[in-house]
């Protein structure tokens, strides 16, 4: 028997487990021939409509459970559909949900004591995403590759996803090596490509089940004048950071409602990392300010329809990461594009760009990756905010 559909079926499946143990699980498939000893199988037959799925699963694992007395659940399902079959395994890492699988150890797992604790009383804010399965785009470098670094040290499981894969493959070995577990699993895509999109989130499902936090980060840059930029550089930048974020948007939500189907009490995030330049106009860069810009009203508008579904979609709008290779390369930064173009008016050298751009900031210094980190750990803490596009500016922008 060959395997289903993964991204189908496994955000139903992790969702059962998400929603009776509160807390997050990773979930691997694998080969349901012959089906484990103790399974729990379900004949999903036919049926492609994911909330018709969704009921029966719920309804099988009822029945399972209510054999045993309702205080454990499986510790494997196998799903039957259309000739085809796969069984997945729950864990509490990767690692572990990999070893129960290899193993094939369909023993029943013991529900918490303490399911459904408030994420909002961990005792440091970065415990909020302990155990998440994150996806951080433009995962490779600069803002991103903090983002990932601050999510592996924070105990979640995090998918580095670029379209330097080998930057990505780098990356998650390193984070790996150093945990001495798998915290990172690198993923190749071209946000601006849907067919690239749909296959990162089946390779998520794929591989861990679902997923709890995703971060829309890539995105690019193409400084000019607006009576001096082709028209082919404007498009550039409007499909990566505007058309790349409705994709990552469009897909991660059918994967995300799909979990949240059969885990309807079980919040999931969605956070753009936008920038100062979508509140405020940019001199000389108004492919990237527009671009910016009409990320917001994606935010507000995608925040609200995907509540339904327990799916906060907020954006932060980092001041300017003037550390990061974005500003500082010594050949493409925009360090060098500025003084090149004179956006910075009497600037002569690349030094003189910088000392003008961090004399904009009222605390100072460029935005780094632990600023954002911070901001990120607030709006999946926060419960209560969806549609919201934070500054992170050290004071340069304000909102009103």
């Amino acid at each position: 028997m060959s395997d289903i559909d993964h991204a189908f079926a496994s955000p139903l499946v992790r969702g059962l487990y998400l929603e009776a143990f509160g807390r997050p699980v990773v979930l691997v498939s694998a080969e349901a021939d012959p089906v484990p000893g103790q399974a729990l199988s379900v004949d999903l037959g036919a049926e492609t409509e994911e909330s018709s799925a969704a009921s029966a699963l719920k309804d099988a694992l009822a029945a399972w459970r209510a054999k045993r007395g309702g205080a454990a659940m499986p510790g494997c399902i196998v799903l039957l559909s259309g000739g085809k079959a796969s069984a997945y395994w729950p864990g509490l890492g990767y690692d572990d949900a990999l070893r129960r699988a290899k193993a094939r150890d369909a023993s029943p797992l013991a529900v918490p004591a303490a399911a459904r604790a408030d994420a909002g009383s961990a005792s440091r804010r970065s415990a909020v995403v302990e155990g998440r399965i994150a996806l951080v785009t433009g995962g490779a470098q600069g803002f991103g590759e903090e983002i990932v670094r601050g999510l592996a040290a924070s105990g979640a499981l995090v998918f580095v996803a670029d379209l330097n894969l080998a930057g990505a493959e780098k990356l998650s070995a390193t984070l790996n090596s150093e945990a001495g577990k798998t915290v990172a699993i690198p993923v190749a895509v071209n946000v601006a490509d849907e067919a690239s999109v749909a296959a990162m989130f089946a390779l998520t499902a794929e591989k861990a089940g679902g997923i709890d936090l995703v971060v829309s980060n890539a995105g690019v840059l193409k400084a000019s004048s607006v009576l001096s930029q082709e028209t082919s550089s404007f498009k550039f930048v409007t499909d990566v950071n505007y058309v790349g974020f409705f994709l990552m948007t469009k897909h991660a939500g059918l994967l995300l409602r799909r979990q949240s189907r059969t885990a309807p009490r079980w919040a999931t995030d969605i956070i753009q990392i936008n920038s100062k330049s979508g509140l405020e106009g940019s001199n000389k860069n108004g492919s990237y300010a527009g671009s910016k810009f009409g990320g917001i009203g994606l935010v507000q508008s995608f925040a609200l329809e995907l509540v339904e579904w327990k799916i906060k979609v907020n954006a932060i709008c980092p001041g300017n990461f003037l550390n990061g290779p974005l500003w500082s390369d010594p050949v493409k930064g925009l360090f060098v594009q500025y003084l090149q173009s004179g956006k910075v008016p009497g600037a002569k050298t690349v030094d003189d760009v910088r000392k003008s751009y961090e004399g904009k900031v009222p605390m100072r210094r460029g935005c780094e990756g632990p600023d954002v980190m911070r901001a990120i750990y607030y709006l999946v803490e926060q419960e209560y905010e969806t549609g919201q596009a934070l500054p992170v500016t050290g004071g340069q922008v304000m909102l009103s």
